[in-house]
């Protein structure tokens, strides 16, 4: 486990790098990635989308909120339920910040070998939608 979190933090730093110049970071990217793919969802929704629990997601997205990169949806019917969507801004950044992340993507490869970052996307690709000691 240890191994795993240190590729974790030099994969994120290298990603962090690439997005600085933009005002981001791969966590805060990754989430508005993941809010913009969704069209709209709870809180929940996304929470379990991104496998973080509450209080972790309420603080990201409280930031990505100040900053305007996304938006709650009010609904003229007064329900409880309120969406969460990619702003205008959100979707400017994703779109300027996109070619960075690219890069990113191409210096961590680079870093971990094919055979490596194959063996990544096979794992998260593997991993159950819920938390898998439930």
């Amino acid at each position: 486990m240890t191994r795993t979190r240190r590729i974790a933090r030099v994969i994120t730093s290298i990603y962090d790098h690439f997005l600085r110049p933009h005002g981001i970071n791969a966590p805060q990217f990754s989430l508005l990635v993941l809010i913009a793919k969704m069209g709209g969802a709870s809180r929940s929704e996304i929470g379990r989308a991104n496998h973080q629990e509450r209080s972790t997601l309420t603080r990201n997205l409280a930031l990505l909120l100040a900053e305007g990169w996304i938006e709650e949806v009010v609904s003229d019917a007064g329900g409880r339920r309120r969406p969460i969507v990619i702003s205008n801004t959100g979707s400017q950044l994703l779109e300027s910040a996109a070619p960075s992340w690219r890069d990113a993507q191409a210096r961590a490869k680079e870093l971990l070998g094919d055979a490596g970052a194959n063996a990544i996307v096979e794992v998260a690709d593997s991993l159950p939608l819920t938390e898998p000691y439930e």
